[in-house]
Formats: C-alpha cells, sequence, structure tokens
C-alpha cells in the first residue's frame, strides 16, 4: 500500500478507531462489530501482549484496512507489518521507524506535536502526521496553528477525542480523519458488548459522513 492508498482510505473513511485489545479472543467479534457499524479501516495499538494476534486476526476478518499504532521501534514495526498490518502509526516522530517501513513498503503515520517535528516528518517525506495527543495540545486552536503554515499537511488528530468534537476536526480542510477509542472502551470489550461498539461505530461512521 503507497502513501496515496492510505490517503484514500482514510479520506473515504474519515474515521480510524484506535483499538486497544487485551485478548485475542476478542478479535473476530470485535471485527465483526466494526464492519456491521459501517467501519472502513482500524488502528490496533502494539499495548498488549497480544496485539500481534489480534491484528492477524483482525486483518484476516476481511472488511477492514487494519493498521498497527503505537509503534516505537523499527522492531515492532517489522512485527506489525508480518502480522498483517497495512499501514503504520506512531505516537512520535522517528526517523528509525519511518525508514524501516519505508523499506517494508507501508505507509507510516508518525506522530508530531510540534511545528518542528512536522518540518521533520515532511523533509522525510511524510505528508500524512498524526496531532497528538490533540486535545491536551489545544486542539483545534493548535491544529489550526500548525496548518497555516504547512498547508501541504494533513492531519489525523488523535488523542482527547470523542463524538462530540469530531465534526468540529472533520471540518477542517487539513485533516484526512479523525482517530478515537470512544467506539470500542475497554469496558466494552470487557463486558463483550459488541451490540455497543457496533451502534457507536455506527453513529460515528454517520457524523463523519459529509
Amino acid at each position: 500500500m503507497s502513501d496515496t492508498d492510505l490517503t484514500s482510505v482514510l479520506a473515504g473513511a474519515r474515521l480510524l478507531p484506535v483499538l486497544t485489545v487485551p485478548n485475542a479472543d476478542a478479535a473476530a467479534p470485535l471485527a465483526a462489530a466494526l464492519v456491521a457499524g459501517g467501519a472502513r479501516c482500524a488502528e490496533v495499538t502494539f499495548r498488549t501482549p497480544d496485539a500481534e494476534q489480534v491484528l492477524k486476526a483482525m486483518a484476516a476478518h476481511g472488511g477492514l484496512t487494519v493498521g498497527a499504532g503505537t509503534v516505537l521501534t523499527p522492531e515492532q514495526a517489522e512485527r506489525a507489518v508480518a502480522a498483517g498490518a497495512r499501514f503504520v502509526v506512531s505516537p512520535g516522530f522517528d526517523e528509525g521507524v519511518v525508514s524501516r517501513c519505508r523499506e517494508l513498503g507501508v505507509p507510516v503515520v508518525p506522530g508530531i506535536a510540534t511545528a518542528t517535528e512536522l518540518m521533520r516528518a515532511l523533509r522525510a517525506g511524510v505528508g500524512t502526521v498524526k496531532l497528538f495527543p490533540a486535545e491536551s495540545l489545544g486542539g483545534l486552536r493548535t491544529l489550526r496553528a500548525l496548518a497555516a503554515p504547512f498547508p501541504q499537511a494533513r492531519f489525523v488528530p488523535t488523542g482527547g477525542i470523542g463524538a462530540d468534537l469530531l465534526a468540529g476536526y472533520l471540518a477542517e480542510p487539513s485533516v484526512m480523519a479523525v482517530g478515537g477509542s470512544w467506539m470500542v472502551t475497554t469496558a466494552h470489550l470487557e463486558r463483550g458488548d459488541y451490540d455497543a461498539i457496533r451502534r457507536l461505530t455506527a453513529e460515528a461512521v454517520e457524523g463523519s459522513t459529509p
């Protein structure tokens, strides 16, 4: 998948569910609930011991373009791609992660929080970045301030964004998609409440559609 392909997926979906899944048993029903709710892509974070197994199962389910999130090292990027990740997301900008993703032929969306980091990403040939943690950094005011001098950049803001803030972010021309975890919380997964996940995903997808 090229950067152009990633742009097409994220711009078409405009919603990127961010998933922290405690065990692989939840992967298949979670994927089914997301697809039933209209999600087209998802990010599986590398924060749990079963992350690779979850990613494999969700990638094999079909219907979702699945990427790996919270990728901190080149070695994690390799493991993520081997598990089926079609793209890689990192909370910060790391030259080693970006370089290894390029070598592996997968798009990478590094995180940035400052203009300096954004300039480094653009210089490395990365045009789509993750603004993280978006709300803690100042939300829409910070996004607009960064977008103004860098009109070529596209953002995937993530961090502290809920359903009530989704429309505001998506209204910004520089925003390609919005990442969030409110559709799939730890409590939902602990209860096995896939109906709620499907419903919240459907509401979010509807809210992200022009």
